[in-house]
């Protein structure tokens, strides 16, 4: 007797989360083994489509990840085998039991954390450009499918789909291997690495078009590639400090905006409804990464920056002046524009408009920013403290001309208007 519709459903959901839970293990895995991304994503897909039509019958297995990955080693054999390599590459996927084709999981699990890093570092490497590296990392490392990226960065399924198709192209023909780099090497890809991170979930706290404040999506599938990363590179400082600077970071999200959905500032927040357990979480970070004896690193003390707000109860009991210290330090560490625009702020808070102002004349300057909306509205405020209302009025105005974000630009014309 076949399942009811209902047990097809609650078969259709356990797959799903299974497969949430155990792809990106299953892919680092088959990666490995086969040494091609592309194959290893379709072998990956195949023992899915298998679990979708046999679990519905025969219930979620015990150990669903080892199902998974013995039915994709199957599969794995019988590509070689049609792809006339089947002696090279059935020694290469068993060669830990050569009496049989499809390995026990077991055999393979001391690999499957270096694997996930492996497939990280993979998914992230220079040869790829920034926007396949988020799309390759969303897809692989985050099990996201295509049109769930394409969601979050408003882009269309057919463009992102055209990204991960390169990406795994690009990464086959150039002989990418999948093993972990060293020394400098390591240090470079770790940044690259943490860098989409990082990007994914600014993505998603201030979206950068659109008509929508934030997209808590991405922050937290930024999240929790960061607390993946952290373990499976314990030793790593800037590792522990961008989980903190996103846990403290995302803890505000339910007081970023207003009941119209418009966005908060920061200095208007509702402190009581920011989450104490990220909070905790990303202090608990901060001390991890503060414990190891290494140079300070830019996602350090931005998480530090961060701390300051975080352990602040009220808007004015913010220690400015250490927040402009620490913004000194992470121009020095990390010197570039955006963050000279983030300095004037903390040196305006601490020392007044005039000396905010004086941090942004050599940005201005230099005119790299000339098209960076933040610039002028971050101008237009420490000019309105000044007093030059003029002056702030059509830097808000430029700024709003400048966002591509509807709800930022309601904000921005808002304060212009605020000023006769």
């Amino acid at each position: 007797m076949g399942t009811t519709r209902t047990g097809e459903r609650e078969s259709d959901r356990a797959v799903a989360a299974v497969w949430r839970h155990e792809s990106t293990r299953l892919i680092a895995g088959l990666v490995r083994m086969t040494h091609e991304v592309g194959l290893a994503e379709d072998l990956a897909q195949d023992a899915l489509i298998a679990a979708v039509e046999q679990w519905a019958e025969s219930g979620v297995p015990d150990n669903p990840g080892a199902w998974l990955m013995a039915v994709a080693k199957r599969r794995a054999v019988d590509h070689f085998r049609r792809a006339e390599t089947l002696r090279r590459k059935t020694e290469e996927l068993s060669r830990d039991t050569p009496e049989s084709h499809v390995p026990d999981f077991a055999a393979a699990v001391d690999y499957i954390e270096d694997d996930v890093l492996r497939l990280m570092f993979m998914t992230c490497h220079p040869i790829l450009p920034t926007e396949a590296r988020v799309a390759l990392t969303l897809r692989l490392v985050g099990g996201l499918t295509t049109t769930e990226i394409a969601r979050g960065f408003l882009a269309k399924d057919a463009t992102v789909g055209q990204r991960v198709s390169r990406a795994k192209k690009t990464l086959t023909e150039a002989r990418v291997e999948f093993d972990l780099p060293t020394g400098r090497e390591r240090r470079e890809r770790l940044a690259a690495v943490m860098g989409v991170i990082y990007l994914v979930f600014n993505e998603g706290y201030s979206a950068t078009a659109g008509d929508d404040w934030m997209r808590p999506a991405l922050c937290e599938e930024a999240m929790r590639l960061a607390r993946v990363l952290a373990q499976l590179a314990p030793d790593e400082p800037e590792v522990h400090g961008l989980q903190a600077l996103l846990e403290i970071q995302a803890s505000r999200t339910a007081a970023r905006t207003g009941a119209d959905g418009g966005p908060v500032l920061l200095l208007d927040q509702d402190r009581s409804r920011w989450d104490r357990l990220l909070i905790r979480r990303g202090l608990d970070a901060l001390d991890r990464a503060d414990r190891l004896d290494a140079p300070v690193g830019p996602y350090v003390v931005q998480a530090a920056i961060a701390a300051c707000h975080a352990r602040a109860a009220r808007a004015e009991d913010t220690d400015w002046a250490r927040i402009a210290g620490l913004y000194d330090v992470l121009g020095q560490v990390a010197p570039n524009p955006v963050v000279e625009v983030n300095r004037a702020v903390a040196h305006g808070m601490a020392f007044g408009p005039v000396a905010g102002l004086a941090v942004l004349e050599p940005v201005e300057a230099a005119q790299t920013l000339a098209g960076y909306h933040l610039l002028a509205s971050v101008k237009g405020d420490l000019l309105r403290k000044a007093g030059r209302d003029q002056e702030a009025k059509a830097e808000f105005e430029r700024a709003a001309g400048l966002t591509g974000n509807a709800r930022e630009r309601d904000l921005l014309i808002a304060r212009a208007e605020e000023i006769s």
